[in-house]
């Protein structure tokens, strides 16, 4: 199924989940731009997550994803790096607003070797992420992440417009695009660009133009 759409919040997030369809979570400030200067700094996974307080209109279980990362992060035997807020705080405060997403990862067997805020590109200075399966537990970018997931999308995924620390330009925008492709072609479906917050216009026209980026790379025409 060749198809490319756009939505927003967790509430679309849902949708497009229960559409099949991969799921592409955009929250340029911070969260996705964060887990995008991950994986340039080496991550082995980078997924998202609810923070204890978030109360959208859908499901959430980030007990669930703290327990699939503790999974990647044993079969790989390496550990989880949390990311949280809030930004200026201690790791106690950090940890008691992701509990249930701790709480997944020690059910699953690994450790947790950092609790770091969410700072977008700059947060690989922080420590070491090379390796580590990182997790944001974040408002509105987690949430969606988490909704997605929690409603069966066969992969949620995050992208983003903004300059990391390795990529300029229209760079994180194409890097965005390959996976999504990459990923919907693994699993032989669509693609939903989800812009995390309907409030928030960096978000809603990062998804617009990353939505257009895979459109133009010829995706839609492409042999199945």
């Amino acid at each position: 199924m060749k198809l490319v759409t756009l939505t927003a919040n967790a509430s679309g997030a849902v949708q497009a989940a229960r559409q099949g369809l991969v799921v592409m979570v955009v929250d340029v400030i911070d969260m996705s731009t964060t887990l995008e200067a991950a994986l340039d700094a080496g991550a082995l996974a980078v997924l998202g997550a609810s923070p204890d307080a978030a109360n959208p209109p859908v499901p959430l279980n980030p007990v669930a994803i703290g327990q699939r990362a503790a999974q990647l992060a044993l079969a790989a035997g390496t550990s989880v790096v949390l990311v949280t807020e809030p930004r200026v705080g201690s790791d106690a405060e950090r940890a008691a607003n992701a509990s249930r997403l701790l709480q997944g990862v020690r059910q699953g067997g690994a450790e947790v070797t950092a609790i770091i805020p969410n700072l977008g590109a700059e947060t690989p200075k922080i420590c070491d992420l090379s390796g580590r399966v990182v997790v944001a537990a974040t408002n509105t970018g987690g949430v969606a992440y988490d909704a997605a997931y929690t409603a069966g999308a066969p992969a949620v995924i995050t992208g983003t417009v903004a300059r990391t620390l390795k990529k300029r330009g229209t760079q994180p925008a194409q890097a965005a695009a390959r996976r999504a492709i990459e990923a919907a072609q693994q699993h032989k479906t669509g693609i939903c660009v989800v812009a995390a917050s309907a409030n928030s216009l960096e978000d809603i026209l990062a998804a617009e133009y990353i939505m257009k980026t895979i459109i133009e790379t010829g995706y839609l025409a492409l042999k199945s």
